[in-house]
This record gives C-alpha cells, structure tokens and sequence, in this order.
C-alpha cells in the first residue's frame, strides 16, 4: 500500500473506532427506561438523517449524471428496498425472545441491541469500503468523509450499548460489542483492497451507499423508534428522534 492508502486506512479505523467511542457512554449509571428511550429515539434520528440528507442525494447525483432521470429513479429505489429487504431478513433470523430468566422490557432491549449490532456490522462493511477508496482518491474528500462517518458512528455505538447494558448489566459487554461493531469498518476496507486493489468502479460504490442507507432507515424506523416508544413513551423517543436529526442535519452542513 501506499502512503496515501495507509493514512487512508488510518481515518477509516478512526471512523470505526468512534462507533466503540459512543459504547463508551455506557460506562455511567445504568439507564432508566425514560433515558433509554431518549437515547435510541436519538441513534434513530441520527441514522435516518445521514441516510436521507446525505447518502440517498451523493448517489442520486451520480445516477443522474450517469442514467436518465427514469433509470436513476429505478436504480436508487431498488438499491434502497434491497437494503431494507436485507435489514428485515436480518431481523427474522433473530430470535424473538433473547435471553433466560429476563423480563420482558430486558429481553426486548436485548433483541433490539442485537439487530443493531448486526445490522451496523452489515452496513460498517461497506462504509469502511467507501471511506478508504474516498481517501485514496483525495485525501480532503477522505478526511471529510472520515469526520462525517465518525459523527453519525457515535450515536451508533450507543443505540448498541446502552440496551445490551439495560438488559445484561454488564458495562463490559455493552462496550465491547459497540467496539465490536465498529471494527467492521476497517476490516471492510482492508477485504475490500486485498480482492480489488484500486480497482473499485463509481457505480458500485454508490450502489453501496445506497444499501448502507436502505439498512439504515430500516433499522432505525422498524427496530429503534418502535422500542424507544414502548420504553418511554412517545414524547421521551420523539424528542429524541427529532435531537438526533437536527444534530446530524448541522453536522451534515458543517461537513458538506
């Protein structure tokens, strides 16, 4: 590898890393339902953001500059419902009731922290992708990229951790599966060069950001919304969603 891919890879870990850094925020006293609620509602917010506002509309671009105005609507879409598709499948392979011996509010804390663990897994793998090829390309595009991944990664981390700890009490489970998470990003990047080098083509890596933000949006509104409302209550998990989408919409702007 080069000079440029290595330090390419290093913003791509740094970018994974923040999902673990937001698992941090599990190490304080362990979260009231109310809490919880706020804190997913947030992670949803965050999430459907980045995937509407800045994923959907990079790849829209390049559709339309590469296909007719029909062609780009046909690909963005059916990209999109195969990566819901592919969240929802996720989800059923799940079982619905984790756990022994838990109540039924920890058991689905539980379940919710798994599907978003492994649906951040299935989405980081592609986002470490694009986030090392981006830097490679050019390394200002890269860092900002890196910087962006890593701020809407934070509140992934969390909507990771703070169930897993609500439902196991363990700090040290919680935290180690958000890192866990994160790792993927990285890993992704590192397959992703050893089976194709440079040789990556615009149309795939869009095809990616359209899938990552297809898993988004439906984990966020089938699996974090619907638990943050049954935890809290509609008002604790809307103002969180609505916190989570105004942070990210600045973040967004301040990037771009």
């Amino acid at each position: 590898m080069t000079a440029e891919q290595i330090s390419a890879l290093g913003r791509t870990l740094f970018a994974g890393l923040a999902t673990g850094l937001g698992g941090l925020l599990a190490l304080g006293p362990k979260p009231t339902p109310r809490a919880l609620a706020g804190a997913m509602g947030f992670s949803a917010g965050v999430m459907t953001a980045v995937s509407l506002t800045d994923l959907l509309p990079t790849a829209l671009g390049w559709y339309r500059r590469a296909f007719s105005p029909e062609g780009a609507a046909l690909a963005l879409v059916s990209l999109l419902c195969m990566g819901m598709a592919l969240a929802a499948l996720l989800e059923r392979c799940l079982p619905e009731q984790p756990g022994r011996g838990l109540d039924e509010r920890r058991a689905g804390a539980l379940r919710s922290a798994l599907i978003t663990g492994a649906a951040l897994v299935l989405h980081n793998l592609p986002e470490g992708v694009l986030t090392l090829f981006a830097g490679a390309a050019d390394s200002a595009l890269g860092l900002r990229m890196a910087l962006a991944v890593a701020l809407h990664n934070l509140p992934e981390g969390l909507a990771v951790a703070l169930p897993l700890y609500y439902a196991t009490g363990s700090r040290r489970q919680a935290v180690g599966a958000a890192f866990a998470s994160g790792l993927a990003e990285p890993v992704g990047a590192v397959l992703a060069y050893a089976l194709v080098g440079g040789r990556l083509r615009p149309g795939f890596l869009n095809g990616l950001l359209v899938l990552v933000a297809g898993v988004m949006v439906w984990v966020s509104l089938a699996q974090l919304v619907p638990t943050a409302l049954a935890f809290g209550g509609r008002r604790a998990g809307a103002a969180g969603f609505g916190a989570g989408v105004a942070v990210m919409a600045i973040g967004i702007a301040l990037l771009s």
